[in-house]
């Protein structure tokens, strides 16, 4: 296992063993399917596979905690060179060069266009504005580029958002005080993947795309702006909790839409990665208040119960996804 130490791509508010987190028992747990052994994973392996390939994550934050928690376990075998990002250090691109390995991420939090007026702490000065007819081009014009890809929506849909379609305002979301027709986020949402799929399948360039599923939160007595927290240091037994109704909706408006892009053109290299489940069974993986270097006993803080401390469960996702490569 690699360490906080040992990797040094890990993102101040996933790096929960610097930030003082005092128990150590969730990194210890692995998920493993039942009637198999999952391996884990190897570095080594994955960087045979992907010699002279290259890889995007494609998404939200959650995208980015993932392609660090890849970079951490392949850091074992070749440390990568960042060779770019961007001004908010939010997309980048690394290069492995001891086997012309190129990893990237792309942040794009709804994966179709969206105007976004909102702060690196989630403070919003308006409503975004989120066109469901046009992707972000900011995935689709280096698509071409990549051999596989980790591609996933999620969360930023339950945000208050003003919808366009075909130049025209058509509706919103948790829009109170407007004239506008609340349509709700599953209109938008399934809309948005609906644009993605054809835009895969459609295309020319016949990547090895993974589909991710929706990640649930852990947050308890509150959202991360009004209190919340999670402070449980066990994972859950399958049967002491249940999806929350949003999340189950999110997935499953993800599982049909993939389902029938997958379908719809036969051949397609779409595969499912379903994290939802396995993610759910871990309230203890999150920084929590840890999100911050050493907060101080009883401090109001805000709480993360949403991304996952490195190392820690995430790392799970990786062992699926090259079980996966290599069936």
């Amino acid at each position: 296992m690699y360490t906080n130490e040992s990797c040094r791509v890990i993102e101040d508010h996933q790096n929960c063993m610097r930030n003082g987190r005092p128990d150590s028992g969730y990194l210890y747990w692995r998920w493993n399917p039942r009637g198999c052994e999952l391996p884990k994973f190897s570095p080594k392996k994955f960087l045979d596979i992907m010699r002279d390939k290259s890889w995007a994550f494609i998404g939200d934050s959650i995208s980015r905690n993932h392609v660090q928690s890849l970079l951490c376990i392949l850091s074992q075998v070749e440390a990568a060179d960042e060779v770019y990002h961007d001004e908010e250090y939010r997309s980048k691109i690394w290069k492995f060069l001891s086997h012309s390995f190129t990893l990237s991420v792309i942040w794009t939090p709804f994966l179709i266009k969206a105007d976004i007026f909102e702060n690196m702490n989630g403070v919003s000065s308006s409503e975004i504005q989120l066109y469901l007819d046009i992707l972000d081009d900011k995935w689709t014009n280096q698509y071409r580029n990549f051999d596989y890809v980790v591609i996933a929506g999620g969360k930023w849909f339950l945000k208050t958002a003003i919808y366009h379609e075909d130049n025209t305002v058509t509706g919103c979301h948790n829009c109170h005080g407007t004239n506008l027709t609340d349509i709700g986020f599953e209109y938008a949402y399934r809309k948005a993947l609906q644009q993605v799929f054809e835009f895969i399948t459609n295309s020319q360039h016949k990547a090895v795309v993974f589909f991710r599923t929706t990640t649930p939160d852990h947050f308890e007595n509150g959202e991360w702006f009004s209190g919340g927290y999670c402070n449980r240091t066990v994972p859950f037994k399958e049967d002491q909790i249940d999806v929350r109704d949003v999340d189950s909706i999110m997935r499953g408006i993800e599982i049909e839409e993939f389902h029938k892009a997958k379908a719809e053109v036969a051949g397609a290299n779409l595969k499912l990665l379903d994290t939802t489940g396995i993610s759910l069974l871990r309230p203890d993986g999150h920084p929590g208040p840890y999100r911050q270097f050493h907060p101080l006993p009883n401090a109001k803080v805000q709480n993360d119960c949403l991304h996952w401390c490195l190392p820690g469960p995430i790392d799970s996702w990786n062992d699926i996804v090259l079980q996966m490569l290599s069936m």
